[in-house]
């Protein structure tokens, strides 16, 4: 399906903040993450600081898929990463769940929707990640080019909405 150019355009997104020809707010992709019993801290619990190495797992992961032949010039670096935690998570041989999707699509940053879950199906964090696209001859800002767009804005899904209000940070 051949995405609406004005559809891409983060100003032309509809009512609920998706563009025209997105998978919808329903969208997400299930990214099961195998835990180590070294994750675990003094609490007997997962660590936070492996929380966020879990989410960044998650985002890799979410890339290879969603860009196998990743867009010519397509270089980004996280500017942001907020993590709301809502419940601990314990050790399991089994596997927790991160489920990801895009939450927005800026001029020349994207963000990134990530939930966590654990074996039960308990959210234990949810995690927003601004991404930067860059020019990779000079490491600047640069818009997210067209081939780039379409791709993350097929994968817009529903945007992480914390506990305490943040600002706008996709530009």
């Amino acid at each position: 399906m051949a995405l609406d150019p004005d559809a891409l355009d983060p100003d032309a997104l509809d009512p609920d903040g998706h563009a025209a020809g997105s998978a919808g707010p329903d969208y997400h992709l299930d990214v099961p993450v195998a835990l180590r019993w070294g994750d675990m801290d003094i609490n007997n619990h997962i660590n936070n600081v492996q929380i966020s190495r879990i989410f960044e797992e998650s985002r890799v992961r979410s890339f290879i898929e969603w860009m196998p032949d990743r867009p010519r010039r397509f270089s980004f670096l996280v500017v942001r990463h907020d993590i709301e935690f809502s419940a601990p998570v314990h050790y399991s041989p089994d596997p927790v769940h991160v489920r990801t999707c895009i939450g927005r699509v800026g001029r020349s940053s994207f963000v990134m929707a990530l939930r966590l879950f654990d074996q039960s199906g308990t959210l234990c964090a949810t995690a927003e990640t601004t991404m930067v696209v860059v020019d990779p001859d000079t490491g600047r800002p640069t818009p997210i080019p067209d081939d780039a767009r379409g791709l993350l804005s097929a994968r817009l899904g529903e945007p992480v909405r914390f506990h305490t209000p943040r600002p706008d940070v996709a530009g």
